[in-house]
């Protein structure tokens, strides 16, 4: 009830009422006729897009752990790597990422005979591995100094508790410090995760054909502008907000 009331706010209603007539101007007015002959790679490109965003994540977070735990408590010689590496991905442009990983070790590997005849040369030779790598540690950068105040964040005293209980550090890392850690920052890693996924556009431009890559297709081939644009715009605000969504019922539970 307290949810329908706060929909039913004169301002939300103004919103939604110019948001139909929008959608109603621009079903009537502008063209949609290449919709069918372009769906079946639009479908593709969209799994390429959620399967990269996933991936990348998925394994950035994976090393984002560790990046941040070596920041906060670990010796010199860890601590300092990882935040020479977390300063470096942050200060450096991603498009300049992913160039220097797929022109970079894309145009090594060739050179070494036991690559080429290796079992993952026919991988090696496309460009989505250097995409995903690129992204992965793009978003390890980021949340590895993320998690890195979330580590200092957790309360020292329940730390000293579970070590005067005698808990190994690793299972109280498992069941207090990291679960902890992740659900104060859970709201920054939603956001992160979006901003993510509008970075995944950068992978077009090393021949990676996700949803962004078809739009431009669409336009070199039709002539058609806005509408492929527009289209592209309402996929990827409705793929932000199933992420804003999962996060939020993430932070309720």
């Amino acid at each position: 009830m307290t949810g329908l009331k706060e929909l039913m706010q004169p301002h939300r209603i103004a919103m939604m009422l110019v948001f139909a007539a929008l959608v109603i101007w621009c079903a009537v007015s502008l063209r949609w006729d290449w919709i069918p002959q372009y769906a079946p790679l639009a479908l593709e490109g969209l799994w390429a897009t959620i399967w990269i965003l996933a991936v990348s994540t998925f394994l950035g977070f994976l090393l984002a752990v560790p990046l941040g735990l070596a920041q906060a408590v670990g010796p010199w010689y860890l601590s300092i790597p990882a935040r020479t590496f977390c300063t470096i991905i942050r200060g450096t442009p991603l498009l300049l990422q992913i160039w220097l990983l797929y022109y970079g070790l894309g145009s090594l590997f060739p050179q070494f005979p036991w690559i080429r005849s290796s079992e993952l040369w026919p991988y090696l030779r496309q460009a989505w591995p250097y995409a995903v790598l690129a992204l992965t540690l793009s978003y390890a950068g980021y949340e590895g100094e993320v998690m890195r105040g979330a580590f200092s964040g957790v309360a020292k005293g329940q730390l000293e508790a579970a070590k005067s209980f005698g808990m190994p550090r690793f299972t109280m890392f498992r069941r207090i410090w990291l679960p902890q850690a992740v659900r104060n920052v859970l709201p920054t890693l939603g956001g992160e995760t979006i901003l993510q996924l509008k970075a995944t556009p950068l992978v077009a431009t090393i021949t990676v054909v996700e949803i962004y890559a078809v739009s431009s297709r669409v336009r070199a081939d039709t002539f058609i502008v806005y509408e492929p644009l527009l289209l592209l715009a309402l996929v990827y605000m409705a793929i932000a907000g199933v992420i804003a969504l999962v996060f939020r019922r993430l932070e309720r539970g």
